[in-house]
């Protein structure tokens, strides 16, 4: 293991090829989600987008459960941030000189060059599902449950659910789905598009592993990482007109790159592909496109 993921008391991480294996590790707790478990999150995310030998990030949870939702050991007051117990839930913490909520690990996921993926397997509610949403494919296991609970707490949806899960499932299903906060089989989850397949608990993350391997054993990493972002951020725009003044250019500058040449080469000569592209140097000129809030 790679020193730099190994520090962290609420997860674990393994690389299993080119493939950083994220689990949330409070299995005695069903992986209740604290602040600082967010914040360890986010550090793997960020590290693993700025580190060329990962090319994809899968996230499960250890036991029987993904994630049961925040910690709310703290019965009643669980979510009263004037106390410790609150306060820790949500995570509010002072990062490089200003106030920062825990759920930059939501940030970390959307920004992230890499695909992820959530292996689901074993209940997920609340955060424990809203944590999957800005990953990029969804998979659970047979037999586990899931649930947007907020409503039945006095909550609202957190993690940006609200923005994520309407351009996941549609919009009339997230309505129902949140204004009910009731828990649904997976079965369910993957009618309604918010899982993509089930598989056997045991064969779970091996099928994570299939699909991460799927997505880059022969795609270059930075047109992965530029993809990505294209798609995301485009798909609630309004008409493809701002799109086309990015998609342009960018294939444009791309076509002299030495990715650009492997893909052509090795189509023409029958092989797989070596792509020499890396997402810490050669990302166009043109990226970001969007301007920081």
């Amino acid at each position: 293991m790679d020193q730099q993921y190994s520090a962290y008391s609420f997860i674990s991480c393994e690389i299993d090829r080119a493939i950083l294996v994220i689990t949330l590790n409070r299995p005695e707790k069903l992986n209740a989600y604290t602040g600082a478990m967010g914040s360890e999150i986010e550090d793997a995310f960020r590290k693993a987008d700025i580190d060329d030998e990962i090319r994809a990030i899968i996230v499960t949870g250890a036991g029987r459960a993904f994630c049961a939702g925040a910690d709310v050991s703290g019965g009643a007051s669980s979510f009263d941030t004037s106390g410790a117990h609150g306060a820790g839930v949500f995570g509010n913490r002072l990062t490089g000189g200003g106030p920062r909520s825990g759920s930059g690990f939501v940030d970390a996921i959307f920004r992230c060059r890499k695909p992820s993926i959530a292996a689901i397997n074993g209940p997920a509610v609340g955060i424990g599902i809203t944590m999957t949403l800005p990953m990029d494919v969804r998979i659970a296991a047979k037999g586990a449950k899931i649930g947007f609970i907020f409503a039945r707490r006095g909550l609202v949806p957190e993690a940006g659910s609200a923005w994520f899960l309407p351009k996941l499932v549609g919009l009339p299903q997230a309505l129902r789905w949140s204004i009910s906060g009731r828990t649904f089989g997976v079965e369910e989850a993957l009618s309604g598009g918010l899982v993509s397949e089930t598989a056997e608990p045991a064969d779970l993350l091996t099928r994570a592993k299939e699909i991460a391997w799927e997505l880059t054993s022969q795609t270059s990493a930075v047109s992965v990482a530029l993809t990505r972002q294209m798609l995301w951020r485009f798909a609630g725009a309004p008409d493809p007109f701002e799109l086309l003044t990015i998609d342009g250019p960018i294939s444009r500058e791309r076509g002299s790159h030495a990715d650009v040449r492997e893909g052509v080469a090795s189509f023409l000569e029958k092989r797989a592909p070596v792509f020499p592209g890396k997402v810490s140097t050669d990302m166009p000129s043109q990226y970001p496109w969007w301007k920081e809030p």
